[in-house]
């Protein structure tokens, strides 16, 4: 599970075969303990839903508050690029 504000959100999108996808940033910012010491941890996620998930997207837009899961894979096959492919899914 991983939390953040929506700071992007690409406008939706089709495949050929009619699949709708969206894009979307993600920036996360929490405190993490690593070998007992607290660190403080901030990045931005590049992140995509695709098929009916994109339905609760809806009322989505930047600023937003949102949990998401998912797993991530290269953007493309050439690309050495990680995006997060979302599988589950909360404005909060």
């Amino acid at each position: 599970m991983l939390s953040g504000e929506v700071v992007e959100i690409a406008d939706l999108r089709y495949t050929p075969a009619g699949i709708p996808i969206l894009n979307f940033t993600l920036r996360h910012s929490s405190q993490q303990n690593e070998a007992g010491m607290a660190r403080k941890v901030e990045c931005e996620v590049s992140a995509v839903v695709m098929g009916p998930l994109t339905d609760r997207t809806k009322g989505m837009s930047a600023g937003n508050a949102v949990k998401v899961s998912g797993f991530l894979a290269r953007r493309s096959l050439k690309s050495t690029h990680l995006v997060l492919h979302v599988n589950e899914l909360e404005i909060i």
